[in-house]
């Protein structure tokens, strides 16, 4: 028997289902386009100067750093150990100078990302619903946060990585054996998967606070511990967030898959043909991406509302 649903959210048994909703929620969004453009609006307006300010100082440092670009070009996954020290080289050529413009660039990025993002995610959200509260200044704290707590998830991939070279390549060549390139890779990949489903398991709590921020018009304080303490509700919004998970992983993947798709017939592609596809997939990727953002948050609002206007749970 198909389970009755209200406002989005759909009940059965007295209680809510939290992917069941997120679908009804996903064909709100698909509905209303005007939430996923100003998602995208938003973005991009930090987006593009962002990759334009670093399309010029990668430029820059391409023209200074005297780079083997024939050795790069002549690399194959043959042989893999000579690619691996033709990479090696030219890190050690390029990280110098990278490492000196991100030391500014870098938090003046985060920065900007932090305030920009803040402000949009209050428009799309009162664009979804006029009756929430815009609580910018918390959302900006909020949102340093969770970029923190982001930032510390890429240090601990990297160090993850850092001890999958040293047990697979590193350790071996100094023992004087071959490296296990297999090994390393499938390490790279499990870690990979398993360090970003845990994100989205555990980084949920981030997410619902501006929003509790917002719909309770509280601050700083008030929201984490409420985003902390929502009882049965908590267990949906895991859900929801282990869903948009595997959502983007399974994004990532097609656009992966769509843009392999011209290789085949390369010998007739142009390489403005070629260009002009792979730019296309990276729009429809974070048009995507960003659709799927908006559902999110739309599915932690509606079932916000489910629980607060009944007594179930």
């Amino acid at each position: 028997m198909k389970a009755p649903s209200q406002d989005g959210v759909v009940i059965a048994a007295g209680t809510v289902r939290g992917t069941q909703s997120f679908v009804h929620v996903l064909s709100q969004c698909w509905k209303r386009p005007s939430w996923t453009a100003l998602e995208v609006l938003w973005r991009w307006v930090y987006g593009i100067p962002a990759l334009l300010v670093l399309w010029y100082e990668g430029t820059k440092i391409l023209q200074t750093a005297p780079l083997d670009l024939p050795a790069l070009k002549s690399m194959s996954i043959l042989d893999a150990m000579g690619s691996a020290k033709t990479l090696a080289e030219a890190m050690a050529v390029v990280l110098p100078p990278v490492a000196h413009v991100l030391a500014w660039l870098g938090p003046l990025l985060v920065l900007v990302w932090v305030v920009v993002s803040s402000i949009g995610r209050t428009v799309v959200l009162r664009r979804v619903d006029s009756s929430l509260h815009a609580r910018v200044g918390t959302l900006i704290v909020l949102q340093s946060v969770r970029v923190v707590a982001l930032l510390g998830s890429f240090a601990i991939w990297f160090v993850c990585m850092q001890w999958a070279a040293r047990v697979n390549i590193v350790g071996p060549i100094a023992a004087g054996g071959e490296p296990n390139l297999v090994g390393y890779c499938a390490m790279v990949i499990v870690g990979t998967l398993g360090l970003f489903s845990l994100w989205a398991i555990a980084s949920w709590g981030l997410s619902v606070a501006p929003l509790l921020a917002m719909l309770r018009d509280i601050g700083v304080g008030k929201s984490f511990a409420a985003a902390f303490r929502l009882g049965p509700l908590k267990s949906k919004l895991m859900e929801i967030n282990l869903v948009m998970g595997i959502v983007k992983i399974a994004l990532i993947v097609l656009a992966m898959v769509l843009s392999a798709t011209p290789l085949p017939f390369e010998a007739v592609a142009t390489p403005q043909f070629l260009t002009w596809w792979w730019a296309g997939v990276t729009v429809i990727y974070f048009v995507a991406s960003d659709f799927f953002h908006v559902a999110r948050l739309v599915a932690y609002l509606e079932l916000w509302r489910a629980y607060e206007g009944s007594s179930l749970g």
